[in-house]
């Protein structure tokens, strides 16, 4: 056996030691969530992301400044009008429970690459109207797969929810297989929401948002 192939196999088996673990663990468990995404996210399908992305200027512009959200006071959106980005986010984090996490060193561009995309994740929720239950998550995931079809994590997510459901929640499984629909659909037929400064955005309307990227619900 090469040493190649040996290396390859411990990967494999990591990857797969990391999803029983996400299996087992309960809905939204963090760190579970994070030990999984470090495992698959293997240096060539992160490259390709990146390779991805860097052809839509506001992603390449994006990755050359290091873009970030900066300071997010969620008491002070939640002051904004009802309907406006910075609202709508305000109120899925507190009625989430949910505070916006701290910026770790960015190393290269796969580090910001993950960190943008973990900052992000809950705006993206509000902007494709996905809530966090499972359906939510799902749909989300889906439409982030859509968008980058390089993204190992994002179709081991929709991997994990779909086996989740086919051993715990039987019954869920044709809402899940909908919102999976859903999502790629709208992931397909958006503009790429990489990059996006939505920190200059609070203030103006989600539905003009959709509108603007063409997020259209499909509900």
């Amino acid at each position: 056996m090469s040493i190649h192939t040996s290396i390859n196999q411990q990967w494999k088996t990591q990857v797969l030691e990391r999803f029983l673990e996400i299996l087992k663990a309960p809905y939204g468990d963090f760190q579970a969530i994070w030990n999984f995404a470090n495992a698959i996210n293997d240096v060539e399908s992160l490259k390709q992301t990146v390779e991805l992305l860097l052809q839509h200027p506001t992603a390449k512009y994006a990755f050359q400044n290091r873009l970030v959200l900066e300071s997010v006071d969620l008491e002070q959106l939640h002051t904004l009008g009802q309907g406006t980005l910075g609202y709508a986010y305000s109120n899925h984090m507190k009625t989430n429970n949910l505070k916006p996490i701290k910026q770790p060193v960015i190393e290269n561009d796969y580090t910001y690459l993950m960190f943008h995309l973990t900052e992000t994740h809950d705006i993206w929720h509000v902007v494709t109207g996905s809530d966090t239950s499972m359906a939510g998550e799902t749909k989300l995931q889906s439409f982030v797969a859509a968008q980058l079809f390089t993204s190992r994590f994002s179709f081991a997510m929709l991997a994990k929810n779909l086996l989740k459901t086919a051993v715990e929640d039987l019954e869920l499984a044709p809402l899940l297989m909908d919102s999976l629909a859903t999502g790629w659909v709208m992931g397909k037929q958006a503009q790429p929401l990489f990059g996006i400064q939505w920190n200059k955005l609070w203030d103006t309307q989600v539905a003009e948002l959709q509108l603007q990227w063409n997020i259209l619900s499909l509900n």
